[in-house]
């Protein structure tokens, strides 16, 4: 459904513009969180990758139902 005054396509765009930094944040702040649990350095680059990923994921996701 089209919205007459724009705000519904202003969230839905912000939404994705969002997306992809918030996954990514959250999968470094995971990966931090577990190598302080288990004294390692690499989880963090790993779980970095894996919150891209996944964020480039949905975007694609939400660009194409668009």
């Amino acid at each position: 459904m089209p919205d007459d005054n724009g705000c519904g396509a202003f969230a839905r765009y912000f939404s994705l513009a969002i997306m992809l930094p918030a996954s990514s944040l959250a999968g470094y702040a995971i990966g931090v969180w577990l190598d302080n649990a288990f004294g390692t350095h690499f989880l963090r680059m790993v779980f970095l990758g894996l919150g891209t990923v996944g964020g480039f994921i949905q975007l694609v996701r939400g660009l194409d139902k668009g």
